[in-house]
């Protein structure tokens, strides 16, 4: 590690190691996974969340599915996996374990009932063994049992009343785990809080269909031919990730630390995330890609970057982009700009033509002999597809134009039919200018 930063994180007053931690999902499932896990490197674990024995956990076989996308593999990942399918005595023996081994490495007990009892029951469980904190299950998408999982998320006064009741039972911290199938987070957040959370973590899967069968028609991951509506994550997911963290840590009146979750793979993510509210974040589809030793990268990755910047600490790095995220309407409209191309890096595939001339401001213009791109500056929209798709990383770049520089607008394309238009006349005072 570099020296002189530090990367420990204390959260709703338990003191972390480093900011990573286990997710709740398999791969932490068992002691013997989580112990390997804290040995590469990881400073705590929300174990999988545990079942109270009443009814019998069964997997669905298969359970997952995989969307890749060009040469990225697992570029989104689908689930039918229940909660924990081991007995709940054998859970909470491997929290003891644990407790005994790893001592300064937490433990946080996801849980998840299906009446108020149970919860209770659970929270009492899991503190009685070693829990440090409770994180509660209100967002598992494919629970089809009312007044379980997403389907708590999305009832708020069921979420606020499982909380009160956890939080009336247990001393230790409760963190609230959000559903992301759901218009805005911060109002079932401020449930959560109302009924006592210390703090929130957000998002559990996306509910989403990864592929259909075009032979069978049947939806994957294909279960003897069914498939369902499920949880989905993987880097495909870390932008609705983004989005709701954001969105929770910039409602002031929720004011709850944040534990961040959905598509990190590495320490650029994990950046992203703390940047915009996270004080922890939780991992699993990167570790079902590279396993464990992913930490090793994160670590190396936060600790070179903090140590560049002279960051000391790592929480000093929570929320530093907030500042700088508006809503649309506080962009500057006056400064415009365009593309730039440094065409002796071209290597003349024509891709930024193609979408150009199909998907954005037809500014391209193609010399065909020598195969380069020619820009119609006055017609670019600066959408920056071009960049986007082309190969060559840096060819293409963003330019800001003087003030008072102004683009073409599209052309009519036959101007006799003008007369024919009927438009009546609107005379209501509004903006200006709008930004879509």
């Amino acid at each position: 590690m570099i020296p002189n930063v530090d990367l420990s994180m204390e959260f709703c007053g338990i003191q972390f190691k480093n900011p990573f931690l286990l997710s709740s999902s398999p791969v932490s499932n068992s002691a013997e996974m989580v112990a390997k896990a804290f040995e590469a490197g990881w400073s705590g674990v929300v174990f999988k969340t545990l079942n109270s024995d009443r009814l019998p956990i069964i997997h669905p076989s298969p359970r997952m599915h995989c969307v890749h996308f060009g040469g990225k593999r697992e570029m989104a990942v689908q689930n039918v996996e229940m909660i924990s399918d081991r007995p709940l005595k054998d859970n909470l023996t491997e929290f003891l374990f644990l407790k005994k081994n790893y001592p300064e490495h937490p433990i946080i007990a996801s849980i998840m009932g299906f009446f108020e009892d149970e919860w209770v029951y659970l929270a009492q469980a899991a503190e009685d063994n070693g829990a440090d904190m409770l994180e509660l299950n209100f967002s598992c998408p494919h629970m089809c049992i009312e007044g379980a999982g997403h389907k708590v998320g999305q009832a708020f006064r069921l979420l606020e009343g499982f909380t009160e009741a956890v939080k009336k039972n247990v001393a230790i911290p409760v963190m609230a785990k959000m559903t992301p199938n759901i218009t805005d987070m911060t109002e079932a957040a401020m449930y959560a809080k109302n009924g006592g959370a210390d703090a929130i973590s957000a998002i559990n899967t996306v509910r989403g269909i990864s592929q259909v069968g075009l032979d069978d028609w049947v939806p994957k991951p294909n279960v003897f031919g069914k498939g369902a509506i499920s949880g989905t994550s993987g880097p495909a997911v870390k932008p609705i990730g983004l989005n709701f963290i954001a969105s929770l840590a910039q409602c002031k009146a929720l004011g709850l630390p944040l534990s961040g979750i959905g598509g990190i793979e590495t320490w650029i993510d994990v950046l992203e995330y703390m940047l915009l509210g996270a004080s922890t974040i939780q991992v699993t589809t990167g570790i079902m890609h590279y396993g464990y030793r992913i930490v090793e990268d994160m670590i190396e990755g936060l600790s070179d970057y903090m140590a560049a910047r002279g960051v000391r600490q790592v929480s000093e790095l929570v929320g530093k982009a907030l500042p700088h995220l508006h809503e649309t309407e506080a962009f500057d409209l006056k400064r415009q700009g365009i593309a730039q191309y440094d065409l002796d890096q071209c290597i003349g595939c024509g891709q930024c033509y193609i979408v150009c001339r199909d998907a954005a401001g037809q500014a391209l213009e193609w010399d065909g002999e020598h195969r380069r791109p020619k820009l119609i500056e006055d017609k670019c929209l600066s959408c920056m597809l071009c960049k986007f798709v082309c190969p060559v990383p840096r060819l293409v770049s963003f330019k800001e134009m003087p003030q008072g520089w102004r683009r073409r607008k599209t052309a009519v394309m036959d101007r006799n039919l003008e007369k024919d238009v009927k438009l009546e006349p609107f005379t209501k005072e509004g903006p200006n200018e709008c930004v879509i």
